[in-house]
């Protein structure tokens, strides 16, 4: 049986629990954009009856990966915006990705 979006949700909520959302002041109630996305991602889920489990967990991979990055780079935009640095962690793999040579950029 798939999971719901309420299980989903509450899911989502216990792993918060460990590593929190700062929602800051966004007018929308925390609980109902958990429960948006659960949905959003149960609709996906569903609509990959037809895969195989292989292009499940690719599909799956992918788009874990594109939302890390777009947090990542959401947050680096933050934190640049208030002139405050980034962690030594995101830094060194900033380092990585800048070409031999060039300047890290200015705050």
């Amino acid at each position: 049986m798939p999971i719901q979006p309420q299980q989903l949700a509450k899911l989502m909520h216990e792993v918060e629990l460990e590593d929190p959302i700062d929602f800051a002041d966004l007018p929308f109630p925390e609980q109902e954009l958990r429960e948006l996305v659960a949905t959003h991602l149960c609709e996906m889920a569903a609509s990959m009856e037809s895969f195989s489990t292989e292009d499940k967990l690719m599909t799956l991979l992918a788009v874990s990966a594109k939302l890390v990055l777009e947090n990542m780079v959401l947050n680096v935009q933050l934190l640049r915006r208030h002139g405050q640095p980034v962690s030594d962690s995101v830094e060194a793999l900033l380092s990585r990705l800048r070409r031999p040579g060039e300047p890290p950029p200015s705050a």
